[in-house]
């Protein structure tokens, strides 16, 4: 009779700790995600968001986010960084995260819009000598992240960004951005994130560009 007493008490007390452990990751995801959001004012915010997350993801070990929320601090702290010989390592660090996360959450959309982000850090330390190689890449992860998630806005969202920073003569501009960003602008008002934790980031950008271009 004792066997069968104790059995139920230890599930019990199994799927308690588990409730405190999820409880307990769904604060600290939360509480990064609001340091995240006002943390582009400087590299050093963004680093200790970045290593925040990397902190949670090592807690955690099956759980992608963390990563993912770290490799894209630690690449935009790539495209703020002033000195260009220290961006390739940045964005290197910010490619060690993702393949963390995407051993976690393979053909993953979101995944694949900030692995075309790191690409195009690496190409803006130098462009001209850079753009066969990195704008490829960049290119090629944003339509991997269109055909994994077609309702996803971000890769759209990047395309548009992409475009309206880069010279007409070379094909940018407004005239070509402003259908991408609307086309972003349309996937965010149907757009489901999967939970309260999963990425959302990018409308208020496409909002501003599609504002400016329309001016």
């Amino acid at each position: 009779m004792k066997k069968f007493i104790i059995f139920p008490l230890l599930m019990l007390l199994s799927i308690c700790t588990l409730a405190q452990n999820a409880d307990k990751y769904n604060k600290a995801m939360k509480k990064n995600l609001q340091a995240l959001d006002t943390a582009f004012k400087s590299t050093a915010s963004l680093l200790v968001v970045a290593n925040n997350f990397e902190r949670i993801g090592d807690a955690e070990k099956e759980q992608w986010l963390p990563y993912y929320y770290a490799a894209f601090a630690q690449v935009n702290i790539g495209f703020m960084e002033q000195d260009k010989s220290k961006v390739d390592a940045i964005a290197d660090k910010a490619t060690s995260l993702l393949d963390k996360a995407d051993a976690l959450s393979s053909s993953n959309s979101e995944i694949s819009c900030i692995r075309s982000m790191i690409a195009s850090c690496h190409m803006m330390v130098d462009p001209m000598s850079r753009y066969m190689q990195y704008g490829k890449e960049s290119s090629e992860a944003l339509e991997k992240a269109k055909t994994q998630d077609p309702s996803n806005p971000r890769p759209y969202f990047l395309i548009g960004q992409s475009l309206k920073y880069t010279p007409e003569q070379f094909g940018g501009g407004c005239g070509t951005s402003l259908p991408q960003i609307e086309n972003a602008l349309a996937r965010y008002e149907s757009f489901k994130p999967a939970s309260d934790l999963a990425p959302t980031w990018g409308k208020e950008l496409a909002e501003s560009i599609a504002a400016d271009c329309k001016k």
